[in-house]
């Protein structure tokens, strides 16, 4: 158990957050939400100790353990993998290296083996002796293969690092779980896994994500942070999206009665607890929305970007035509091979791969980026594209400032015209003169979508587009995607996004592709389709 008391955090003058009063319990999981630089990974931080809070106390229960996933990838360079995740449990590590310490002493003595003898109890009691198959267990259900276990962390990929450092923060069943964007770099195996982890753990779990299916997979509670407060509200982060949409209608509403919308409200908590049967954590969320205050629901002073596509034509009956295209990674892996597929009208495909280079590398070979070791590809007459690549850097390496920028892919536009499509992307005031050079990822984001905005094109290609975008801009984009008149090719790790705008999904293997017109929610238990991953993918040892 977390109690937060009288919290108040604040730099200079500005109040990030004050009177925060707030208890986290056992075999909960809160999603913390709010807008960029409104607080979240700062409230971690403070709860966590590395911050000091400016006025406010937090606790924990009596001999509670809390572990925080690190964010300092070279911190443990020095160890082991398996060394790494152990040392995730401070006090049964320390046992460890005293224990092995007195062994290994020349003049082992009498008062050495009584200490061993305390240690050697202490160590059973935890459970020590399943200590290195336990951590072993949890790199391998995150994606670490056993060969890698013994390898100093110094010799893994920043992606593997960031598996082991989860690995480390869920080991030994702390009592309390700090878990700031735990998804970043995991494929959607490894965060199905993690779903599955969370949602049966008696931990008390806060997590900071922008990973809309993740939250609401694992959240009882979200924790929003707005209006310098922080509050605490029952259900999951789309309960909390939905609820505060409608508070924001019926707060437009002036004339209606307070009756009607009492009854409005009540028949929203109603239709979404019956809705929560999908949920990994059903039955405590339904009671927890059945209790419910309805003067909880508040409109959000969340700002959402105006995304808004709008083709200059109908895509043709030919949209595009692959033949037996191969493509290979820079270090000679075959990413696929032999691959043939026809995109029809109104197709809105996820291509998705366990090496997500093969949508990159397949991406760019339609645009004209990167030859093909092999095949075709042909476009329809009538379709014109709008390409959203994952790198987006050579695009900034300028000295314009965000109006220039955005001008030079619209010459002819007045620049009253190129100021609004910024605005439609939250950019105003004296940021419309900011260097694109400097713009922070999900700015440069959000400026790569007002240049595709700008095209009018019928078929968009968009490699991981939530990538560093925050969960306002993301549900904007997901939203605008869905009613799209016109072809999508994308690819992406957020399982929202696919299971709300594919109607198709293409998976590419080294050994051939799996091509299915069906939901993400279906496909990933189709039986035939898990039959075809076992022939493409060769099993891991």
């Amino acid at each position: 158990m977390i109690t937060v008391t009288d919290l108040a955090v604040q730099f200079g003058k500005r109040i990030l957050f004050q009177d925060v009063n707030l208890k986290f319990l056992p075999g909960n999981c809160y999603g913390i939400i709010g807008a960029n630089g409104a607080g979240k990974s700062t409230l971690l931080k403070v709860i966590s100790g590395d911050l000091d809070a400016t006025k406010g106390q937090v606790s924990l229960g009596p001999g509670e353990r809390l572990s925080v996933l690190s964010q300092d990838h070279f911190a443990f360079d020095e160890y082991s993998v398996l060394d790494t995740v152990l040392m995730g449990h401070s006090t049964l590590w320390a046992i460890m290296e005293e224990k092995n310490a007195l062994y290994a002493k020349p003049d082992f003595n009498d008062e050495d083996g009584n200490r061993v003898a305390e240690l050697e109890e202490r160590f059973a009691e935890m459970e020590g002796w399943n200590a290195e198959s336990d951590a072993a267990m949890l790199l391998s259900g995150l994606g670490i293969k056993e060969d890698l276990h013994y390898k100093m962390m110094s010799e893994l990929s920043g992606k593997q690092k960031v598996r082991v450092l989860l690995a480390r923060a869920l080991y030994g069943k702390p009592d309390n779980l700090l878990l700031d964007e735990p998804t970043n770099d995991l494929d959607l195996d490894t965060v199905s896994w993690l779903e599955d982890y969370l949602s049966k753990c008696e931990t008390t779990v806060l997590v900071v994500s922008h990973d809309r299916h993740f939250l609401d997979s694992v959240c009882t509670h979200t924790v929003d942070i707005d209006y310098g407060k922080v509050k605490q509200f029952a259900g999951n982060y789309s309960f909390w999206y939905e609820s505060s949409q409608l508070a924001l209608k019926q707060q437009q509403q002036q004339n209606k009665k307070m009756e009607e919308k009492k009854k409005e409200l009540e028949e929203f908590i109603r239709r979404f607890s019956a809705n929560v049967a999908k949920s990994k954590q059903t039955t405590s969320r339904k009671k927890m929305l059945e209790k419910l205050d309805i003067n909880e629901i508040t409109p959000s002073s969340r700002r959402y970007p105006g995304i808004q596509f709008f083709p200059e034509r109908e895509p043709g009956n030919k949209v595009l035509e692959v033949k037996g295209l191969e493509a290979r990674a820079d270090d000679g892996t075959l990413l696929f091979t032999d691959l043939n597929f026809n995109v029809e009208r109104d197709d809105k495909i996820v291509f998705i791969s366990h090496d997500p280079r093969a949508m990159t590398a397949l991406f760019r070979i339609i645009n004209g980026e990167q030859k093909a070791e092999k095949g075709t590809y042909e476009w329809g007459q009538t379709i014109t594209t709008a390409y959203l690549p994952l790198d987006n850097s050579d695009f900034f390496n300028t000295d314009l400032n965000l109006v220039e920028w955005l001008g030079q892919y619209a010459p002819g536009m007045l620049e009253v015209d190129v100021k609004g499509f910024l605005g439609r992307m939250l950019f105003n005031g004296d940021e419309l003169n900011k260097k694109a050079s400097v713009l922070s990822g999900g700015e440069k984001m959000r400026c790569m979508i007002s240049k595709m905005m700008l095209t009018n094109a019928n078929c968009l290609i968009l490699d991981t587009p939530t990538n560093h975008l925050d969960l306002e801009s993301i549900q904007a984009f997901n939203n605008t995607l869905v009613g799209f008149k016109g072809n999508i090719l994308f690819s992406s790790h957020d399982h929202e996004f696919i299971q709300t705008i594919s109607n198709r999904i293409i998976e590419l293997t080294p050994g051939g592709i799996i091509d299915k017109m069906m939901d993400y929610d279906d496909y990933i238990v189709d039986p035939l389709v898990l039959q075809l991953k076992e022939k493409y993918y060769p099993k891991e040892k």
